[in-house]
């Protein structure tokens, strides 16, 4: 019997889908080619007692009456899946030559902090915090689906997110001719996106940073939870997640895509599985190759020659015998810059390969919640993350193995002197164990061409009116990814509840 919804791909997006569709009563199977499933929301073990999270780290959107909250409802996880609130009057630490900044909820209260750093540039801050808000609320109205009275009620607010349309984040900063510490300051959660201000959309940071502001979240059991709840919803309603499936080629019929071929990575055989409807959660581009570009309409051939975002370095650690609350780690994410120009430090890392003096962000989500801890007694988990040049880093691995072993190291013997040099003396004495993972580490177990990170890169062309969404112009197929809507928890969270939404005609209140 032909399958309601065959869904290829088990990133958070298509499980939100597939948990969706089956509590709703329709048969769902779903193939990833991963021995796990949640794409980078993906849990793994080492040394039979570690648990690392691939690349998540905080959310936002989750608070009661919020989107991801929402759809947790309608799947009765909201009791089971919790989450803990961040530090509200510091949810980000920033750390660079000279400044520090906490950034808090408050936009009244973020405006203060920067004028005490920065007395002669008072009157900017408040105008760019103001546009800010101004900005966020606009693109609230501008979300999908648009209702034309909002549109008209809200015209003073929309009319300014539209502006800036095109406008990088260093475009609006240099509006307001706020000085480049402040810039830094304001911009160090860059890793949030791997780019400088200088490419980034300002719509893609507003978006983020607000959505950070009304609440920054961790969730209380950890994301293996997370993503293992929605799998359970998906099988004890009927459905299959099937794993370790590898998805070789698409079957397409008349106009339409009515199934897939796929590979048994244990065994080896390929297998057919069809749908009435296929759900694609590999990255658009890649299932548009493999399918025949030529196949789609021209507009969605257009809207599918986006760029890839940058990749990253992560460097996951366990420290032993440490309190981490005792050198300034708490509820909250550090991001450092030995830079005072975020600009310079990006083209100095992902363009030079340099990282002598590096900007990263610092992690330890076993001082986030008390709840089910991922590792040993007398241990905590310390992880780091910056950006990384997928082609370089590839070139390394095929031409020599052992040179890209030994970037890897120095990358992380690099960022491990700011820390010991910055924030805790002496730290490498009280590492137990170290793991290092690249852009083709990405690749390699997410599946993501060239290491991408976020789908498509944030930048002003693809955060544009042409950016892609669930349509793909072939019949019984749709788009459901992060290049599809938008990347992170909550954004992946309601690609998947929007296009059930759309596909059922059921409504998330």
């Amino acid at each position: 019997m032909k399958t309601d919804y065959l869904i290829v791909g088990s990133g958070i997006s298509a499980l939100v889908f597939a948990a969706l569709m089956a509590k709703s009563g329709k048969k769902v199977q779903l193939l990833e080619a991963h021995e796990h499933a949640g794409g980078f929301g993906h849990t793994f073990t080492m040394a039979n007692k570690y648990k690392f999270n691939a690349q998540l780290h905080y959310v936002w959107n989750c608070g009661e009456g919020q989107p991801v909250h929402q759809v947790l409802q309608k799947l009765d996880l909201d009791k089971s899946v919790t989450f803990e609130h961040y530090d509200r009057d510091g949810f980000d630490h920033m750390h660079m030559p000279n400044y520090s900044l906490q950034i808090p909820s408050s936009s009244e209260e973020l405006s203060r902090r920067l004028s005490d750093l920065f007395p002669q540039a008072t009157p900017q801050i408040r105008k760019f915090i103001d546009e800010v808000q101004t900005t966020s609320e606009g693109l609230e109205n501008l979300a999908p689906p648009i209702i034309p009275l909002q549109l008209f009620q809200n015209f003073g607010a929309v009319f300014c997110a539209l502006k800036y349309l095109n406008s990088t984040l260093q475009d609006v900063f240099d509006k307001f001719q706020l000085p480049v510490e402040a810039q830094t300051l304001l911009a160090l959660q860059w890793p949030d996106f791997l780019l400088p201000p200088n490419q980034l959309s300002f719509y893609a940071w507003v978006i983020l940073f607000t959505g950070y502001q009304k609440g920054a979240f961790y969730p209380t059991k950890h994301f293996e939870h997370v993503i293992n709840s929605l799998v359970k919803v998906i099988q004890e309603n009927g459905g299959e997640v099937l794993l370790n499936h590898e998805v070789t080629n698409f079957q397409v019929q008349g106009g339409a895509v009515i199934g897939v071929e796929a590979k048994d990575l244990r065994s080896h055989q390929t297998h057919e599985f069809t749908g009435k409807t296929v759900i694609c959660n590999i990255d658009p581009q890649k299932a548009a190759h493999m399918i025949g570009l030529e196949k789609f309409s021209k507009p969605i051939r257009q809207k599918l020659s986006y760029d890839y975002s940058p990749s990253n370095f992560m460097a996951y650690c366990v420290v032993k015998d440490l309190d981490l609350q005792k050198y300034g780690f708490g509820k909250w994410n550090t991001f450092h810059s030995g830079h005072r120009d975020l600009n310079e430090s990006f083209e100095q890392m992902y363009t030079k390969h340099d990282f002598s003096n590096p900007s990263f962000a610092i992690t330890t989500p076993t001082l986030l919640t008390e709840e089910d801890r991922d590792c040993p007694e007398g241990c905590q988990v310390m992880e780091f993350l910056t950006v990384a040049n997928y082609k370089y880093f590839k070139q390394l691995q095929d031409i020599d193995p052992k040179a890209y072993r030994q970037k890897k190291e120095e990358i992380l013997e690099s960022i491990l002197d700011v820390v010991e040099k910055n924030y805790i003396p002496n730290l490498r004495q009280h590492i137990v164990f170290k793991i290092t993972g690249s852009p083709t580490t990405n690749e390699r177990f997410c599946g993501c061409p060239d290491g991408n990170s976020y789908g498509s890169s944030l930048t002003p062309r693809n955060m544009g009116l042409s950016r892609l969404n669930y349509e793909s112009s072939l019949k019984n197929f749709y788009f459901c990814n992060a290049s599809s809507g938008y990347p992170g928890f909550a954004p992946t969270f309601w690609t998947g509840a929007r296009l059930y939404q759309h596909l059922s005609g059921d409504t998330i209140p």
